[in-house]
Parts: structure tokens; sequence; C-alpha cells
């Protein structure tokens, strides 16, 4: 709804809707239009500003949260390839377990170590990493970054991507990338995404 506010010599203010028009001759479009004329000078002033509801509160287009949707998701995609590239980077490192690097590492410790590395702050251990982090995900819809859990929660590992996770295994193992498949994917719990 376009405003149209008249300013008479004594200072009253007389809105009415309008349709605004530019000096080229098209229309505004009625909802970011406003227009205030003066009545000593004849001079017209236009301003963008929002509609305003009954209730007084300013109209949000729809379209600004959808973008702000895609970038918090960008944001935590860009985060999680941080993670990813961190994790990788630990690649031989030794299992120890309650290590958080670095230099060794048990298997919360590393993905925990990797998302702090990208910017984001999860908890130490398993259990409180799934139920804490909010996003839940399931296997199909996988991307890198995302921990998934094993076991009853008792191991994590970091997706990569193409069927794949890093991970520091247990005792006398290194970090490394490994296929999930066989076993490890039948004792697969859940899966949660950190950043969003």
């Amino acid at each position: 709804m376009a405003l149209t506010m008249t300013v008479t010599a004594g200072g009253l203010v007389h809105p009415a809707q309008a349709e605004v028009a530019t000096a080229s001759g098209s229309a505004l479009s009625p909802a970011t239009a406003a227009t205030a004329t003066t009545a000593t000078t004849g001079a017209t002033v236009r301003t963008t500003a929002p509609a305003r509801t009954n209730a007084g509160s300013v109209t949000v287009a729809s379209g600004k949260s959808k973008t702000a949707k895609r970038s918090k998701g960008a944001r935590q995609q860009a985060k999680a390839r941080t993670a990813v590239a961190v994790a990788r980077n630990q690649i031989g490192d030794p299992y120890r377990y309650g290590a958080t690097g670095p230099g060794s590492f048990d298997c919360s410790g590393l993905v925990q170590y990797a998302w702090r590395k990208a910017g984001v702050t999860i908890p130490r251990v398993t259990n409180s990493q799934y139920a804490r982090i909010k996003k839940k995900v399931s296997w199909k819809n996988l991307q890198p970054g995302d921990l998934m859990f094993f076991r009853g929660l008792g191991h994590v590992g970091m997706y990569v991507g193409k069927g794949k996770m890093i991970h520091s295994p247990r005792t006398g193992f290194t970090v490394r990338v490994e296929k999930v498949s066989g076993w490890r994917k039948s004792s697969f719990v859940g899966a949660v995404r950190p950043g969003l």
C-alpha cells in the first residue's frame, strides 16, 4: 500500500492511498512507495519506505527470509568444508582415549577439534554431541561434515562424501578415511549437522 502525505502550511499531515508515478511516467510499486507533498512550495519529495499494516508493523518481503535461510545454509556448508579439511589434515595421527588433539585423538575429540577449527563449538563426548546438536540427519540426506554415530552412540565419525567417513577408530589405529558399509552401516544410529 502506497502512502501519500500532504503537509499543509499549518503542518497537518493527511495520509491517503495512491499509486505513485515516477518522473518518467512509470508507476512505482504501491508496496514500496511513499510521497510527501508540501503545499507551500508545491514540491513533491519521493522516498522509498515499506508498507505498514493496520497494526503499524512493517511488512517484510518473504524473499528476505528465503535469502536468510539460503545464506545460513551456505555458511554451514562453508564451515563443513573447513571441518572436513581440518579432519583430513589429521590423517595418520594416532588414536588415544580422551585425546582432543593436536597430534592424537579419540573419535569424538577428532570431530570436536575439526568443527572448533571451523568456528563451531560442539560438545566433547558422543552422547552429548548427538543430543545437543539439534539438526538430525537421515542416512540418505548425509552431507560432508555431518557427524555419524554408531553402536549405541559409542562411536562417531565425520561424513566426507561418496559413502565415506573420516574417524579415529580405536587403540592401535590412526585417523583414517573408510567406506561406510557392511557392519558399520548396520550399526548406524543417526547423524547430526553442526553449524546451523
